[in-house]
């Protein structure tokens, strides 16, 4: 029976999923090269960066996952599709890898403990073939497990965080275009008045009220953590930000992002997706540089009774701090330099 062809993008990437559930290499690679052009633009967090499509997505990032975490897998929370207003067709998957943290990964020591490295995968498809990947892991939340975070604490809570409550992330087909329409224009409408604050006046005028529930989650990457409800949200993330990059939102016409939306989900993908400058008091602990920055940011929302009631975000931190002169990678070799070498001494 024929389906819509939402449905039918979210089926060509079952194999993959699946392959990288049961994690065994030759099934993982025969997967991506099953669904994936060879051509494919393949964009992963930073210091991955653009990989050399299928084969540098296998290569450079999962064999390696996988040889750090032997019993490697991965579990998806949301998997959504639909159509952008510009006619292109994505899906989302959020999740997260998990396994032993046997060997180091990225230079962050293993722990023998069972870690988890947290996902927002985003997949362009055309004619039955992904020819773009986006693609954020929160590699903080690793260095966090391993206690190898080099920067300043988070504000928010840092803790596994959950997918949706409702437990229905992995969205069924049929594609219902107005229900995602709808729900695409709820967050384009909030990100609308979310920007008018502080440029043309103060809280008030992004109402918040109007569009999130009393109750959401706002589970913000490793390095800044969780908000719980519309305080939790302003106190531990939003007033922060807004502090030290008042001018988010004015380089809108510089940047690409891309909403779709299936059922009450909605994603957005860009890369970048935004471009502001840090100033005054500095953000996450770090001092003021001046500098203009973009930022990809790669995000999830769950509407409840015509509401968010959760949303998932993840943002390249470490491409960030790169982008003012800070090698985080670095920092935390220096800091778990001792644990590879007891035995270090000091010359003058």
């Amino acid at each position: 029976m024929a389906t819509d062809v939402h449905t039918q993008n979210k089926a060509l990437l079952e194999p993959l999923r699946q392959a990288l559930y049961d994690y065994e290499l030759a099934s993982v690679r025969s997967a991506l090269n099953a669904c994936f052009d060879r051509d494919a633009s393949v964009r992963l967090a930073y210091p991955f960066e653009d990989l050399d499509g299928p084969d540098g997505l296998f290569d450079c990032a999962y064999a390696p996952l996988a040889a750090a975490l032997p019993d490697l897998e991965r579990r998806d929370t949301i998997v959504m599709a639909g159509p952008t207003p510009e006619g292109d067709n994505w899906i989302g998957c959020g999740g997260c890898y998990t396994g032993t943290f046997a060997a180091p990964w990225l230079d962050i020591p293993p722990t023998g403990h069972q870690i988890a490295l947290r996902f927002h995968e985003f997949f362009r498809i055309e004619e039955g073939r992904v020819v773009e990947m986006q693609a954020l892991w929160d590699i903080p939340e690793v260095m966090m497990q391993a206690d190898a975070w080099p920067m300043a604490p988070s504000l928010g809570r840092e803790w596994h965080v959950p997918g949706p409550a409702t437990q229905d992330g992995l969205v069924p087909g049929p594609h219902d275009e107005a229900a995602g329409r709808a729900t695409c224009q709820h967050i384009i409408d909030m990100l609308t008045y979310m920007k008018m604050h502080p440029s043309l006046g103060g809280p008030e005028m992004m109402e918040m009220e109007r569009f999130w529930h009393p109750r959401m989650n706002w589970y913000g990457p490793s390095g800044i953590g969780t908000g719980r409800g519309i305080l939790g949200f302003r106190h531990w993330h939003q007033i922060p930000f807004l502090n030290a990059m008042p001018d988010r939102g004015q380089y809108v016409d510089e940047v690409t992002y891309h909403f779709f939306g299936d059922r009450n989900y909605a994603g957005v993908t860009g890369w970048p997706n935004m471009i502001q400058t840090i100033t005054d008091d500095g953000w996450l602990g770090i001092a003021p540089s001046g500098r203009k920055i973009t930022m990809r940011s790669l995000d999830f929302w769950r509407l409840e009774n015509g509401l968010i009631r959760e949303n998932w975000v993840l943002v390249d931190l470490l491409d960030m701090y790169r982008q003012i002169g800070v090698d985080v990678l670095a920092r935390m070799r220096e800091l778990v330099a001792p644990r590879r070498n007891p035995q270090m001494t000091v010359t003058a």
